[in-house]
């Protein structure tokens, strides 16, 4: 391994890569720590506490614990992905917006600069409502989160968050462009990670204290060891539909007639229908929090109360929906079949066109399901058992070790084509095969 991190650092742009990656790091880990105007942080932690189990907590998660210390990076990089998901989604409803899906770079040119402006337009929406939510706050406890809460309260609130959510854009794309990885992924696995060695001290507190024993930590690391073991088997298992392109000859040259494949993922839609739901599940018990006990919604908010069995069961069902919905949206097989068509590629035994598409919407449909099913489980499972235990506060949910393998993997890959490409022997074992077949 320590011969395989210095083949990394032997490659002069790689080095480079991920050095401008670390040091962006950097940068966002400090802003992440810089308190907003007019906001008692000492109030606003104690007044958070209440909303560990809503949709704030699940918010929080995602952007490192910045929503609940009211930084200049409260809302992160959401308001982006928001965006990107909402973009996506009228992609496959509205004419014009798949039009630029198909135009190429140009079109994907225009849609980056619409998800920005839709960024800010959401940064606005949600620092807005940040900053009312920050002053009801603690109400009702007698807490002054907001010693202050006037027009320029609310006016500093919304440029500050605005112009943080728009630099934290701005990195991101940059790790994209000159650094290593995904860096609005990378951002969200950096936020994740950041809260596993407050976790890691309050288990050893929890040791020392009496109330963690020996074999329950070792029950925790066998479950942890077997959710990461089965996140990464189902992120990279895949269905390889085989595609045969018939011979063309054009002038005195032949082309066409190699075989490939479509790789079709099990799970195609990531994490994001676990996002949706959380979203979904856990608005029952936010709204709940700003309504008195006897109030009807109070009720359905202890009903749907993460942990209880109900929640549980409508969770995976609406998972599972949100599987299927997000997988039509990011995979057409009408636009795989003609693209196949178009360059005469076409299923051994399958007739090119209607049949083509429908033979893959059949094949996607069924793998499709033990996938969803996955995500179900591993949105519920690990938390489930934590609870039992009496460990909620490990935060080791399905949601963020999706989020962590994924990005990590993808990282990995990237790392790996650069070494593979000068000839270095990269981190797994088909990169070595693939190497020395190069060399």
């Amino acid at each position: 391994m320590i011969e395989k991190i210095r083949n990394i650092f032997q490659v002069p742009e790689l080095k480079r890569r991920i050095l401008f990656t670390l040091a962006l790091f950097v940068i966002y880990r400090l802003g992440e720590h810089l308190p907003s105007p007019g906001v008692n942080a000492k109030a606003l932690a104690g007044a958070f506490e209440s909303q560990r189990g809503t949709l704030f907590g699940l918010y929080d998660l995602f952007v490192g614990g910045a929503f609940s210390r009211a930084t200049i990076f409260a809302l992160g990089i959401m308001p982006y992905i928001s965006s990107s998901i909402i973009l996506q989604v009228l992609g496959a409803v509205v004419p014009y917006f798949e039009k630029l899906r198909k135009e190429g770079e140009e079109g994907q040119k225009k849609l980056t600069q619409i998800t920005r402006y839709g960024t800010v337009l959401i940064s606005i929406i949600q620092s807005f409502a940040y900053a009312v939510y920050l002053v009801n706050m603690g109400a009702g406890e007698g807490l002054a989160v907001v010693p202050d809460p006037g027009p320029l309260f609310f006016l500093s609130t919304v440029v500050t968050q605005t112009t943080g959510t728009i630099f934290v854009m701005w990195l991101g794309e940059k790790i994209t462009e000159h650094g290593i990885g995904n860096g609005i992924s990378l951002i969200i696995f950096v936020n994740i990670i950041g809260g596993v060695p407050n976790a890691v001290l309050a288990g050893i507190d929890s040791f020392r204290g009496g109330s963690l024993s020996l074999f329950t930590i070792l029950a925790v690391l066998i479950i942890m060891v077997g959710v990461v073991a089965a996140v990464v088997v189902m992120t990279q298992a895949q269905r390889k539909i085989p595609v045969q392109y018939a011979k063309r000859i054009v002038g005195r040259r032949m082309y066409g007639g190699a075989s490939t494949h479509i790789p079709l993922r099990v799970n195609s839609a990531g994490v994001i229908p676990i996002i949706f739901a959380s979203s979904f599940m856990i608005l029952p018990a936010t709204i709940a929090g700003f309504v008195p006990p006897t109030h009807p919604l109070a009720a359905i908010g202890q009903w749907l109360s993460p942990g209880s069995l109900l929640y549980m069961f409508i969770y995976g069902i609406i998972i599972i929906f949100f599987t299927y919905f997000y997988t039509a949206v990011v995979l057409n097989p009408n636009d795989l079949a003609e693209n196949m068509r178009k360059y005469g590629g076409f299923v051994p035994g399958i007739r090119p066109g209607r049949k083509t598409a429908e033979y893959i919407d059949r094949v996607l449909s069924r793998i499709t399901l033990p996938g969803a099913v996955f995500l179900a489980l591993i949105a519920v499972v690990p938390d489930s058992l934590l609870n039992t235990m009496g460990l909620p506060f490990l935060g080791f949910g399905g949601t963020s070790v999706l989020i962590v393998v994924g990005v990590a993997l993808d990282t990995l890959q990237q790392v790996e084509s650069h070494l593979l490409m000068r000839h270095y022997e990269g981190f797994v074992k088909k990169g070595r095969i693939r190497g020395r077949q190069r060399m």
